[in-house]
């Protein structure tokens, strides 16, 4: 028998953190080492392989177009000249001060205008239910997307400038997948459903969804749900 699985958001906006990162990048090991250790924090941590470094030789196994996609709508939306890896993202703002700065990521003050309970229906099926949960701006919509998240991960680089490293990785990114928009002014509660990837044995997986402004990008309200196998 399946065990039941559950889980809703707080009264506060849970971070959500963004790491874009390449085996093939010689200077993206330090921080995919330093994401680990946000393990067991209240914040949906996503670690985004992207492959535009794979012409020096090494393919990174974990990289998707999608993921180089979204990394450039971030861009523009905060007006940056172009993409870079390893880039942090939190709460949509691109964070170039990220190192050692772990004491500054923490449930936002703000009050979250958003709620999420999510479910797991069956091995790889879930279902979110978005309520609002403070006065509607009938200004602005809301977006969201899911991802799967895996930790555990590693490589054993053989070429590229990374070559002969033994790289390690948690909060991989397996699957991205959107979720469509929703115009705020309307209160109803909305079910987003989400068919996941199969779990890959021995890998922890985390099944996340991010509500967020289509406009800024800021989170609104975010939620992981990790459930025994």
């Amino acid at each position: 028998m399946q065990v039941q699985c559950t889980t809703g958001s707080g009264p506060l906006v849970t971070p959500v953190l963004e790491l874009y990162t390449s085996e093939g990048c010689s200077s993206c090991p330090p921080a995919d080492k330093w994401i680990s250790t946000l393990k067991g924090k209240d914040i949906v941590v996503q670690a985004f392989h992207v492959g535009y470094w794979d012409y020096i030789g090494w393919v990174d196994r974990f990289a998707a177009p999608v993921h180089t996609h979204r990394q450039r709508e971030l861009a523009s939306r905060n007006r940056l000249r172009g993409i870079y890896t390893p880039q942090v993202v939190l709460n949509g703002r691109d964070w170039p001060q990220w190192g050692g700065a772990e004491s500054r990521i923490s449930l936002s003050p703000e009050t979250a205008r958003v709620h999420i309970a999510m479910k797991r229906l069956a091995d790889d099926q879930f279902e979110a239910a978005v309520t609002p949960a403070g006065p509607a701006d009938a200004t602005r919509g809301r977006s969201a997307y899911w991802t799967v998240t895996e930790h555990g991960h590693n490589s054993k680089v053989q070429a590229g400038e990374n070559a002969g490293e033994f790289l390690k990785h948690d909060f991989v990114v397996r699957q991205y997948t959107q979720s469509g928009n929703y115009p705020s002014a309307d209160a109803t509660p909305k079910k987003l459903g989400f068919r996941s990837i199969p779990a890959t044995p021995g890998h922890a997986r985390q099944i996340n969804l991010v509500v967020f402004d289509p406009q800024s990008g800021k989170t609104l309200q975010a939620l992981s749900l990790q459930c025994p196998v």
